[in-house]
Formats: C-alpha cells, structure tokens, sequence
C-alpha cells in the first residue's frame, strides 16, 4: 500500500485543470438592484475554482483563503454569466486557481469581463489532512510569468496573514 502523503504523479499543466462553468442568471439571483447579487457570482467562482483545483490534484480541498473581488460592471439577470478556472500557482499543499467571470447578454451578444478572481485551496487526504500536490509544468515563457506571479500574490497573502495574527494579538 502506498503511502497517503507520497506526491502524486509527475507535473500537470494548468490547462490540465481548466474548467468552464456557464450559469443563466434568473430572477432568484438578484439584489435590491434587479442586478445580480455579488454573493451569488462569489459562490460560483468558489465552485469553479474548487472543481479546478480537484481536478489538479484528484483530491477533495477545502478553501483557505479569498482574494477581494472587485466586480468592474454589474451583471444583469438574463445574462449568461461563464466561468473558466484554472490552476495558476502551487504551494506544497496548496492551490492557487484564477476564475474569470464573464457575462453575456444572450440576445445581443455582447459580452463583458466583469472580473477575475483568486481563490486558494488545500488539497486534502482521505483522513482529511493536507496532502502535497502534483507541480505545475509551465508550458511558455506566458506560463512561467504566471506562476511567478502567483508567487508574488501567494507571499504577499502570507505576509498579510502574520501582519494579520499580530493585530489579534493586541
């Protein structure tokens, strides 16, 4: 029997664990605004990014930490609203994925980038620790500047994250 915290197999690209989701945003989605609540495209880019993340590591994860998400437009109801994930950077155990959310008004066609969004999970074993995940195989230079600066954010969520502890500490 294999050992559970041995690392899974050789690297993956990201586009390996890409994933396309597409929702129709009814009525039941709306803010006092008759826009679509931001809440609900949250929820979304958490599902996406989960299944992403899955899909990289062929294990369950949990989500550790949420970017902020400024939203540049609102989505109306009526629009198809995509989102498309992928793994953009790895930690030993952690997994950085990038959604993009996308929203269409289905009649005229025109469609809208209406943010990106930064999501990170741990990958988790079947006793429910943390497991090491496969490396992330850039295929470019575009590749590689990536994961370099998921590098970047991934420093700064934990530089963040003490700066965080020593304000609980006071």
């Amino acid at each position: 029997m294999s050992d559970p915290r041995e690392l899974p197999s050789g690297p993956k690209p990201p586009r390996a664990s890409r994933i396309s989701i597409s929702q129709l945003m009814q009525p039941e989605y709306a803010n006092l605004n008759r826009d679509v609540h931001g809440g609900w495209i949250m929820k979304l880019a958490d599902e996406a990014a989960a299944l992403a993340a899955m899909r990289h590591t062929q294990s369950r994860v949990v989500t550790v930490a949420i970017d902020p998400m400024r939203f540049h437009q609102p989505i109306r109801l009526g629009d198809l609203v995509t989102l498309q994930a992928e793994v953009t950077y790895l930690g030993r155990t952690s997994i950085e994925t990038g959604v993009q959310v996308t929203a269409e008004n289905p009649i005229s066609g025109m469609r809208a980038h209406t943010h990106t969004a930064y999501l990170v999970y741990v990958a988790l074993d079947e006793r429910g620790n943390p497991r090491p995940v496969p490396r992330l195989l850039a295929e470019s230079e575009t590749g590689a500047r990536r994961i370099r600066a998921g590098e970047a954010r991934q420093a700064y969520r934990l530089a963040q994250g003490e700066s965080d502890s020593r304000e609980a500490e006071v």
